[in-house]
């Protein structure tokens, strides 16, 4: 299972939310860069990059930030918030992102999405189910949906797509564990599909849970900038 450490964005700043709240914001270093290249230090290869003003917005902000991430280190990132339009999505992956991450627009404009995966090729897309009570949401979470987790995830791999991450907003920021249970029940649906955990993991245990349960791989955020996950224990969990 593969460690995706995350750096959320806010006037270029590496910053939390807790439960997708703007309000409830804590900046955690004023250079991503800087703590990009601490996570390729340790041997870490990807990284989750948000742009949570471009999520907020519907048009990427903070590409800065992504162009020097991707100039500057070797890490694969994926990028996502706001990508909306085809001229930005062409401008995320020729700056330097190797996934674009699509969450709301495969929502709001699925036919637009799907005819990015034939033009650009599923490869290139990390989809993002985010979920309330196995609902869809969207919109940096500000907007609730009644669509189905389930159903909505079958469709995408009909059309390709093989790496999503999943993230329960309930969990999210608030270092309370993952949601086991759901990620179990998507495993057992969808065997094939590269599921990405992502939210609420807090210490070791977590992911090692994760790694049992069969995730590809986990998004780890605010565990590590509040140190309940010290580098040194991911460094030494990537080698296992």
């Amino acid at each position: 299972m593969q460690i995706i450490p995350a750096i959320d964005l806010i006037e270029g700043k590496c910053v939390r939310l807790t439960e997708g709240d703007y309000a409830q914001k804590k900046i955690y270093n004023e250079d991503p860069l800087e703590v990009a290249k601490a996570f390729e230090g340790i041997g870490l290869m990807r990284l989750h990059l948000v742009d949570l003003d471009g999520a907020k917005l519907g048009e990427v902000v903070n590409w800065k930030v992504l162009e020097k991430i991707a100039n500057q280190t070797s890490l694969k990132i994926d990028f996502g918030g706001g990508i909306k339009k085809e001229s930005t999505l062409k401008t995320v992956l020729n700056t330097g992102a190797t996934y674009a991450t699509i969450g709301s627009l495969a929502v709001k404009s699925r036919n637009v999405f799907e005819e990015w995966i034939e033009r650009f090729g599923a490869k290139v897309f990390m989809l993002g189910a985010d979920v309330f009570k196995e609902k869809i949401a969207i919109g940096g979470w500000l907007e609730k949906t009644d669509i189905d987790v389930y159903g909505f995830m079958q469709s995408y791999m009909k059309k390709g797509v093989t790496q999503m991450f999943c993230t329960d907003i309930q969990k999210d920021g608030k270092l309370e564990g993952p949601s086991i249970d759901l990620y179990k029940k998507i495993i057992s649906k969808f065997p094939t599909l590269q599921l990405i955990a992502s939210g609420g993991v807090s210490n070791l245990e977590d992911l090692k849970e994760l790694r049992l349960i069969g995730c590809s791989a986990a998004i780890v955020g605010k565990a590590i900038y509040e140190n309940r996950i010290t580098l040194e224990d991911l460094s030494k969990f990537n080698e296992k």
